[in-house]
């Protein structure tokens, strides 16, 4: 999900309606399990993105011998 597509407007109604139901004191928490979970979203991604390059690179070394 690109979030320039939602609009400021619409991060803040999201942020509001995020603080009604979890409340002050386990924002933080709710805000680091966010963040841990798009972490190893990105790692994964990288991960399978490395896999497909890497028959392409062996396949370029042979071209080249």
């Amino acid at each position: 999900m690109n979030l320039a597509a939602i609009g400021v407007p619409g991060l803040i109604i999201i942020l509001v309606i995020i603080l009604i139901l979890f409340g002050p004191r386990k924002l933080p928490e709710v805000g680091a399990a966010i963040g841990k979970t798009l972490a190893e979203f990105k790692r994964s991604a990288k991960d399978i993105m490395d896999d497909e390059e890497e028959p392409k690179k062996i396949e370029t070394q042979e071209q080249v011998k």
